[in-house]
């Protein structure tokens, strides 16, 4: 097509560009789906994300309404140029992704990476080549009308009002543009979000905070679990977590954070979380008689609703649970109420307001209505939400060490409670004290001690009389394992699990020893990780 023609504009029908004059009514009869994306005059498009989702009534009786009005809605966005995106232009240079997006990674002249994340989803890819294309992947494939095409772009300026780091999500449509080279036939003619990658040097972007080193979670996790001198701001990942449970985003597993670190005072490094990939907040499910069903079993499926409800924030959080388990044990039940409390005035009507005021028009008028109310009536529930998730972390308690030596000091300040304080050993220096925090019976029932690796000390200074079980994993190292000799002669709620590999053991005979091989996630660090599935 010669651009220069006046009166035309493109007409994209399944990947062919054809002509079209204003003063026809029509263009010529495309070969291709009956909703193509328009391209006008000022370098923009109309196009719908998934007109393929628009189903009949019967079908959706049974699988669900979920996003497909949105999919199916046409909406203006700007056709993307690699050429000038960014000062310079942008260098398509790795193809990535999950089981479901397609990703395309991208280089700028100064060495910054941005990334073309597709709005389209396809989840057939888990499935066996054999089965993609039949009636299984077909609704594999449906299904992605669960997720709401343009959920992402609200969520910015949300995490601004709550003080949360977020990537910058920018609806684009990226044309069949030779500058993509060999990635042409795979990413041509389909809409992406445009946004800054995570990772490296971010010292521009503010909302990374700045940090000059942006980490993945198995670099972060690594660190942690190699040293004490690592560690994660853990009332900031909380903040983290309960905007997750406000926006119904059940799928927060580790990979789907990056990490910005900062050097503290002393020498150490603090990570600041970074939640990225925001395909399943919003999430609507459980509206078709058979997704219904299969939500019954599939608790983590949870439907975005005015009630988050508090039968629903363990399926909530499973994803996410070993990472919760971990950094958050340190983190009181008043730390949880005091960031929920924050949150909830932070979150105001206007800024709920303000946010989906950036929706395209289309998509307010659809969707925007229903938004606000959910989202005004899921924040008055965050204090409520938080207890609950504190109540589900506090019942089994799991506290790691590092592959440094460490000192675990178990004292009993009331008959109710159970003291743990963790010291890192630095020999010729006073012990440092890495995190300390009291349980209560009634809350939790057992908590589990792992030294890892390094040679550590634990010292259990008096015997409880509660309702708490107390094990202790010695790990790899020769660790030293002691407890008041002289103690109630009937049996206690301790066990002390030994690796055999010339520990000291002296503790009184009602305290139970068990022989025992540890499992790989309970010797080192980075049998740890395993836990973490970064491994």
């Amino acid at each position: 097509m010669n651009p220069s023609l006046p009166g035309q504009v493109r007409l994209i029908v399944g990947g062919c560009v054809t002509l079209m004059c204003h003063a026809c009514s029509a263009p010529a009869a495309p070969s291709g789906p009956p909703t193509p994306a328009r391209i006008l005059p000022d370098s923009t498009v109309r196009v719908a994300a998934g007109p393929h989702y628009l189903r009949s009534k019967v079908h959706q009786f049974f699988w669900g309404k979920h996003y497909r009005a949105l999919w199916g809605q046409p909406v203006k966005a700007p056709v993307f140029n690699l050429r000038t995106a960014v000062p310079g232009g942008l260098t398509p240079i790795q193809e990535g992704g999950s089981f479901q997006t397609k990703n395309l990674r991208l280089l700028a002249p100064n060495g910054r990476q941005y990334v073309l994340r597709s709005v389209d989803k396809d989840a057939t890819k888990a499935l066996p080549e054999s089965l993609q294309n039949g009636p299984i992947g077909r609704l594999m494939k449906d299904q992605t009308s669960v997720i709401n095409p343009y959920g992402a772009y609200i969520v910015p300026h949300l995490a601004d009002a709550v003080g949360i780091f977020h990537t910058n999500p920018r609806l684009v449509y990226l044309t069949d543009d030779p500058a993509l080279g060999t990635f042409r036939k795979s990413f041509a003619n389909a809409l992406y979000l445009f946004e800054e990658r995570p990772e490296g040097n971010q010292q521009a972007v503010k909302s990374f905070g700045n940090s000059t080193r942006v980490e993945s979670s198995r670099r972060v996790f690594t660190n942690l679990l190699g040293s004490p001198q690592f560690r994660v701001d853990a009332r900031q990942y909380l903040r983290a977590r309960l905007f997750d449970m406000w926006l119904g985003d059940w799928s927060r597993r580790e990979d789907q954070w990056r990490w910005a670190s900062f050097t503290t005072a002393a020498g150490g490094v603090v990570y600041q979380p970074i939640p990225r990939d925001r395909d399943h907040a919003f999430f609507k499910f459980n509206d078709g008689l058979l997704t219904s069903i299969i939500g019954l079993f599939k608790t983590n499926y949870q439907t975005f609703s005015k009630d988050i409800g508090l039968a629903n924030v363990a399926g909530l959080n499973r994803a996410a649970e070993p990472m919760d388990k971990s950094l958050l044990v340190y983190l009181t039940r008043q730390d949880f109420q005091q960031i929920a409390d924050s949150m909830q005035h932070q979150l105001s009507d206007a800024v709920i307001k303000e946010a989906l005021a950036v929706w395209p028009p289309e998509v307010y008028a659809l969707a925007g209505q229903e938004f606000n109310d959910k989202l005004r009536s899921r924040r008055d529930q965050l204090p409520a939400v938080a207890d609950k998730f504190y109540e589900l972390l506090a019942r089994t308690v799991e506290i790691p060490g590092t592959d440094s030596p460490e000192r675990f000091v178990v004292d009993v300040p009331t008959p109710n409670q159970l003291r743990v304080s963790v010291y890192q050993l630095a020999y010729a220096c006073p012990d440092s004290l890495v995190g300390q925090r009291t349980f209560q019976v009634g809350e939790t029932s057992t908590l589990r001690l792992f030294g890892l690796g390094g040679q550590d000390v634990f010292e259990v200074r008096a015997l409880p009389a509660t309702g708490i079980t107390l094990h202790i994993y010695d790990g790899a190292g020769q660790d030293i394992v002691q407890a008041p000799l002289k103690s109630s002669p009937t049996r206690t709620r301790i066990t002390v699990f030994d690796s055999g590999d010339g520990n000291v053991v002296l503790v009184p005979r009602t305290v139970n020893i068990k022989k025992y091989v540890p499992a790989a996630k309970e010797f080192d660090a980075a049998g740890w990780l395993l836990r973490h599935r970064l491994y």
